[in-house]
């Protein structure tokens, strides 16, 4: 059975992202390339966000943060921030 992936590792990838993020949005005009992966990693951000938060309510409900999943861009793209 595959390991559960821990909050930090969450926690450290989404840093990861981030910072990549803003290195994209510091440049300021952007390629088609640059563009497409600023728009990629926003998705996953969005993705990983919603985890993080999925694995503590299940958590805090005293239910299994392993039961928490990576939800598809097209679900998480539609929350309103």
């Amino acid at each position: 059975m595959e390991e559960p992936v821990k909050e930090s590792v969450l926690m450290t990838h989404i840093q990861e992202l981030v910072a990549e993020e803003h290195r994209l949005l510091d440049k300021g005009t952007l390629d088609a390339a640059e563009d497409q992966r600023l728009h990629k990693i926003q998705v996953e951000l969005d993705q990983y966000w919603d985890l993080l938060r999925q694995r503590r309510a299940l958590r805090e409900t005293g239910r299994d943060p392993r039961d928490a999943h990576l939800r598809p861009p097209d679900v998480v793209e539609k929350y309103e921030g």
